[in-house]
């Protein structure tokens, strides 16, 4: 190390999260030096206008990225382009040219690790992305290393900061969805286009990241059911609140009896009591459950150019370190997962209705949720003028079989409408 103790980093982006990086790796020159040993010096930056302000100097900018990474002056790439093409195949000429590779780019993991993570064990150099899932986060490096040996049966948690914004605004100001949504992109929480946030995708993205590396099988976006928070409204906040539950939008993995992996994202009512329903604003929160460790919950901010920046330096010194060792830590072989449809798993469920308010309907109405096999916990009956708003909670049932109840349930002359159904978790 006293022979090459300089690592000269190639930086692929410099927009809010590379910018980041910059003045941190200025800022803690000093503490980077005396805790590990390493001095880091950024030597190149690939950059879309060479005219726009950057925390670095002019003469280190360009525009030829796939120069950067492949340069014989750079010993660690860092990505901070974000987007799958071209960044795909920069990566992928760093890591065959024995670089390794820092990143945060969930979306290029969830839909291409399996490529890159094998592209990097063939070259022997480190792929490295403690940022991808909770920016700041420490997660990943927990997952590969301190509970490599351990065998976790659940992973459950907030994984989007401006979701949890929102459902934090509806919840504590009974606001609706569409001010609340507004109040997170004035406030830069959100983007001007909000579609990735609210309709779940990032969320999917970092549950693909997170299955694979749990249960050590191949598991994509695509593979993820997502579902997202634009149709819930204050009203549905409201009940929840009286049901002794908060709503979240949760990304959950689990490792099924059957040995298949069931992954989603999708809205849901928890328990006031649990861990997760006190995460409020842009936190995010990972709850990890194991066979030895019981219950783990990692907390932070999930989101921002610091706590991601803060992170991806901290990759980067690990994989400077690794440089100088001439080691790597490896993937290994990950097999293709076994998905588990949704519509075979089981939970609990929320679901209002309005119907006809006389004598009879209730009957009915519960008379179909038992030819399916589905068990109510409790029920709520609200005076709608001549209607009644029916909230019902049900026992722990198969999906499958609430879809199949709440067909029949619509084809019923005195069921007017069906509103929310939302699944109920962490009650067990």
């Amino acid at each position: 190390m006293t022979e090459r103790s300089v690592v000269r980093v190639g930086l692929l982006g410099c927009g809010t999260v590379g910018g980041s990086f910059c003045e941190l790796v200025a800022a803690q020159r000093s503490d980077i030096e005396s805790h590990s040993g390493l001095t880091l010096e950024i030597t190149a930056v690939a950059v879309r206008n060479l005219d726009a302000d950057r925390p670095v100097a002019r003469e280190l900018l360009t525009l030829d990225a796939r120069a950067v990474a492949t340069s014989p002056d750079v010993d660690v790439v860092v990505e901070t382009m974000g987007g799958i093409e071209p960044t795909r195949e920069i990566v992928l000429s760093a890591l065959a040219a024995g670089k390794p590779v820092v990143t945060a780019n969930k979306e290029l993991l969830a839909h291409h690790g399996a490529e890159l993570y094998a592209a990097a064990d063939t070259a022997g150099v480190d792929l490295l992305f403690e940022a991808s899932v909770a920016a700041g986060i420490p997660l990943i490096r927990p997952l590969r290393e301190s509970l490599a040996g351990e065998r976790i049966s659940r992973i459950m948690g907030i994984l989007n900061g401006t979701t949890n914004y929102i459902l934090s605004q509806m919840t504590e100001h009974v606001a609706d969805y569409s001010d609340a949504l507004a109040e997170a992109q004035e406030l830069g929480f959100a983007e001007a286009d909000p579609t990735a946030d609210v309709e779940g995708h990032d969320a999917a993205s970092k549950v693909a990241i997170l299955a694979t590396l749990a249960f050590g099988q191949t598991v994509t976006g695509s593979d993820v059911f997502t579902e997202g928070i634009a149709a819930l409204t204050s009203e549905d906040i409201s009940n929840a609140a009286r049901l002794g539950h908060v709503i979240k939008l949760l990304g959950i993995v689990e490792m099924c009896d059957d040995d298949r992996i069931a992954a989603r994202v999708h809205p849901a009512m928890v328990p006031t009591t649990h861990p997760l329903a006190s995460v409020r604003d842009s936190f995010n929160a990972v709850y990890v459950e194991g066979a030895g460790v019981d219950q783990l919950m990692f907390y932070g901010r999930g989101a921002g150019g610091y706590p991601t920046a803060a992170m991806m330096l901290g990759d980067t010194i690990d994989a400077g370190l690794n440089v100088l060792r001439s080691t790597h830590r490896p993937f290994g072989v990950h097999a293709t997962a076994a998905i588990r449809p949704m519509n075979e798993l089981r939970s609990a469920f929320y679901v209002s209705l309005d119907a006809r308010d006389e004598p009879g309907v209730l009957a009915a109405i519960a008379s179909v949720f038992g030819e399916h096999g589905v068990s109510i916990q409790s029920m709520e009956q609200l005076g709608l003028g001549d209607q009644a708003r029916l909230i019902f909670i049900t026992h722990e049932a198969v999906e499958g079989n609430v879809r199949f109840t709440l067909a029949d349930l619509y084809e019923l002359d005195v069921v007017k409408n069906i509103g929310q159904v939302i699944r109920v978790v962490g009650t067990t």
